[in-house]
């Protein structure tokens, strides 16, 4: 009997997920990650609008791809590629209600290359996500 190894599933590849509940609530989290503020947090500088599908970006930072859902105060999911990487992933960011006045925010990649990646952007992610929470917590945010 093979052991199976976290983080790798049959369909997608390895995947991490990372997430974080935060005391504010969803709606001001969402409005904060789709802001350019939070955006540049999250997936960097020089990029504004998402929303429209199929709709490419890249930041300064050379991080490329495309648009590939956009549920208004919900999720939103797109291809993630750096500059120096030869594949591409799916990133999808969400907002979950998690009681009054709290939000869970979620993020999750998928189609990773392998466990090594894997642990790199699990960092990489838990570090967005803290640097999400503190701007949230250092904005007076509504």
């Amino acid at each position: 009997m093979r052991q199976s190894q976290v983080g790798l599933t049959k369909d997608v590849g390895w995947q991490i997920g990372v997430s974080k509940t935060v005391g504010h609530p969803a709606a001001t989290v969402w409005n904060f990650i789709t802001s350019p503020e939070g955006i540049a947090i999250w997936l960097g500088e020089g990029v504004t609008v998402l929303s429209d599908l199929g709709a490419g970006y890249e930041t300064k930072d050379g991080v490329r791809g495309e648009t590939r859902s956009f549920h208004n105060h919900g999720r939103l999911r797109l291809t993630w590629q750096p500059k120096d990487w030869k594949h591409e992933t799916t990133l999808q960011l969400t907002v979950t209600p998690s009681g009054e006045g709290r939000a869970r925010l979620g993020v999750h990649q998928e189609r990773l290359a392998d466990a090594a990646e894997r642990e790199q952007q699990r960092r990489h992610w838990q570090g967005v996500v803290a640097a999400v929470v503190e701007a949230l917590s250092g904005n007076d945010v509504r």
